[in-house]
């Protein structure tokens, strides 16, 4: 059947991939981001997410033309490296504005038709790094997981409308978010630890998962009629850091996360 779908941050990466891939399936799909982007899969409709009035032109705009909504899928955002000690205030708050604000004022705009039609699925792109403070990643980290638990009280508020909403953690996909990513002042005291990290990270994004693998596991997703809470998908070395960090000692966890980023 098809669905009317929502895609935030659809201008590169894996945004645009899943709209072109929705679009190729038969479904409705729009395409949310700060400039327009030319396919014939999906309609784009500029759109800055951190702007609550321009969210709510945009979800206006679909409803000119669409019944329901049944898919919102929360993917736009930024990363932010560098150490905690060198963020600025006005740094953390952009990170914080984009990664947490902007996909709430999304699954407040999308609600009242969800609610009308009793049936909603709402996805919010998440990373396996929001269950854990990643090195030089913290502020990014953090934006994450606050997301990850307004999530988690979404899901009582909303079910009684028949509204899933859920968390997708990703590992490193294989993107340009590298040159994307905030990059703040790195300190001299961090500078040549940092530089080993930086170096480490880009690597593993160039190893990454391909974007449509990601396509694949949230189509399959789509078509459950229950959801958990979180799911992840990435690779097994970045998966098992999840469930080592509930059962290991912190020190022991600790030790590992430093070998994995080469920091011990």
């Amino acid at each position: 059947m098809s669905k009317t779908i929502i895609i935030t941050g659809t201008s590169s990466g894996i945004g645009f991939v899943l709209a072109e891939y929705f679009g190729k399936k038969g479904h409705k799909v729009y395409g949310l981001s700060r400039k327009h982007t030319e396919s014939k899969h999906f309609t784009s409709i500029p759109t800055d997410v951190t702007d609550n009035a321009a969210v709510q032109n945009a979800i206006a705009e679909v409803l000119k033309t669409e019944t329901r909504i049944d898919v919102l899928i929360n993917n736009a955002g930024m990363g932010m490296v560098g150490a905690v000690e060198d963020s600025s205030k006005e740094d953390i708050l952009k990170l914080f504005n984009l990664n947490l604000v902007g996909a709430v004022q999304m699954m407040s705009a999308v609600m009242p038709k969800m609610r009308e039609n009793k049936f909603g699925q709402i996805i919010n792109v998440s990373s396996i790094g929001s269950e854990m403070g990643l090195p030089f990643r913290g502020f990014y980290s953090a934006s994450k997981s606050a997301l990850d638990k307004v999530t988690e009280a979404m899901r009582y508020e909303v079910y009684p409308w028949n509204v899933n909403v859920c968390s997708l953690h990703l590992g490193d996909i294989k993107t340009n978010i590298a040159e994307n990513r905030v990059r703040t002042k790195v300190s001299e005291p961090y500078k040549n630890v940092f530089d080993k990290v930086y170096a480490l990270m880009n690597s593993h994004v160039g190893d990454g998962t391909e974007p449509l693998e990601v396509a694949e596991y949230i189509d399959a997703l789509l078509n459950k009629t229950q959801w958990k809470a979180h799911y992840y998908f990435g690779k097994f070395g970045q998966k098992i850091g999840v469930p080592l960090k509930w059962i290991l000692p912190q020190g022991t966890y600790e030790n590992l996360m430093k070998k994995y980023n080469k920091l011990a």
